[in-house]
């Protein structure tokens, strides 16, 4: 079988096979929005289509590409796993790539002394669950409202958006809302002594909200004032992409538990990992015959393990993370510099290569006018007004932050170049400045859209 062969040979059939037997909505989505333009090769932070256009990757897979793309570490890692015939995930026995992985994951958490191996960010989250239940002896599970932590039954019960909830209760019972940055309610529900953990992202990913900056320390002297265990979420924020290893060193906070994921597998090969302190690991794996109360048979493959190795070594030696930090300084101040210049942009939050782009009612009376008419037909319509041009006149690849927000949300490759900012700053100019023109080309666009979304509802 030559897989590349039959990648070119089957490409024009790449939509319709999708339509048959995998999402045919995701493939209508992509086609009524102009995204199906058939990307068929990746390098660092670019895409190129069917027509070898260049496109910046703002999306970076949800975060999966820090990296960015097929990077030659990662591969040559990879590739030398698969040359050395190691006996991979004989189950009795154990890896000695797996332990490497967890002393150098260790290093960045020192504060933490044992790691477990997951296939996924959402996996991780389970695990957190299970971990957090098992040492306290609690039932009760803490998030907050707007929370993503994954579509597996106890990630979605810790869900913060109905949208994904809905059609699937009845969730995992105990499992409580608080609001976000709200030490008043946390504490409330704290007080009861019957929570096992405060599951938090340090910055959530629906909206980039960034909390104030006492919260996260706070919530850390409540847990343990109440017995309750903080678990740090970082599948998204950690391995740099905040500018630091962690968000939470952003606060100073030490966690109970971190989970991490996407970024650590090179953007190859699925992996997660719960960094959890020694006495919660002792509680769960106690003795002998319950070595294997919790594990997951592909979780420690020595692929997964080869790649967040490399990964490690590349966000180090290339400064992926400094990289972060220096060029998501550059990219806040150029956003923050469109409030108050243009209408629409009401707020813009964010650490690192972790952006939010907030767009609102404007003030003049014909903006708004506008804005009610397409925010009527769907809640967050606006914000397709700013990331399609972006997509088909400047070739920039990003994303709205979730369901009926009026956030875009940027998460480069920790890679990206001066070049590549001058790049986004250019088109964001560009695509703002159409949508103050009423009308205008991106108001034709807005109520094609309108058109669309009342077909389709």
């Amino acid at each position: 079988m030559n897989i590349t062969s039959m990648i070119s040979e089957r490409e024009a059939e790449r939509y319709l096979l999708h339509s048959r037997h995998l999402n045919e909505q995701m493939v209508r989505m992509l086609k009524a929005i102009g995204y199906d333009v058939g990307f068929k090769r990746g390098q660092g932070p670019y895409l190129y289509d069917r027509e070898d256009q260049q496109y910046l990757d703002l999306l970076s897979g949800f975060g999966v590409f820090a990296l960015g793309r097929n990077h030659a570490a990662v591969r040559k890692a990879l590739k030398a796993v698969l040359d050395a015939d190691l006996p991979n995930l004989v189950q009795m026995d154990v890896s000695i790539l797996a332990g490497i992985l967890a002393e150098r994951l260790l290093r960045y958490a020192p504060y933490l002394g044992n790691a477990f191996f997951a296939n996924s960010g959402a996996e991780a989250v389970e695990a957190a669950i299970k971990f957090a239940r098992g040492a306290t002896g609690r039932p009760g599970i803490v998030f907050a409202e707007h929370a993503f932590h994954g579509l597996t039954y106890g990630a979605l019960s810790l869900n913060g958006d109905t949208n994904f909830r809905a059609g699937f209760e009845p969730m995992l019972p105990d499992c409580v809302a608080v609001p976000f940055d709200n030490l008043g309610a946390l504490e409330q529900v704290l007080s009861t002594r019957g929570m096992a953990a405060f599951i938090v992202e340090p910055i959530q990913g629906k909206g980039v909200h960034i909390p104030s900056d006492g919260y996260l320390a706070a919530a850390a002297t409540l847990c343990k004032k109440y017995g309750t265990l903080l678990v740090a979420d970082e599948i998204q924020t950690g391995l740099g992409r905040t500018g630091r290893f962690l968000a939470v060193e952003h606060w100073g906070v030490e966690p109970d538990m971190v989970l991490l994921a996407k970024a650590l597998s090179g953007g190859h090969i699925p992996v997660g990992a719960v960094l959890t302190r020694k006495w919660i690991f002792d509680k769960i794996f106690n003795r002998m015959d319950r070595a294997v109360v919790h594990g997951s048979t592909f979780s420690k493959n020595d692929l997964a393990m080869a790649a967040g190795l490399a990964t490690l070594e590349a966000l180090e030696a290339e400064d992926c993370i400094g990289n972060a930090a220096r060029q998501g300084e550059r990219l806040l101040a150029f956003f923050k510099g469109m409030i108050g210049r243009h209408e629409f942009v009401k707020d813009v939050r964010g650490k690192g290569l972790m952006i939010g782009i907030e767009f609102g009612r404007p003030q003049s009376m014909k903006l708004r006018a506008a804005w009610n008419m397409i925010e009527a037909v769907n809640v967050g319509l606006f914000c397709q007004l700013i990331t399609l041009p972006l997509f088909k006149e400047h070739k920039i690849l990003s994303q709205v932050s979730g369901h009926a927000s009026h956030t875009i949300k940027l998460l480069p490759p920790l890679v990206i170049s001066d070049a590549d900012c001058d790049w986004i700053e250019r088109a964001f100019e560009a695509a703002v400045s159409d949508s103050h023109r009423v009308p205008g080309a991106a108001w034709s666009l807005g109520k094609a859209l309108a058109g669309h979304a009342m077909k389709a509802s």
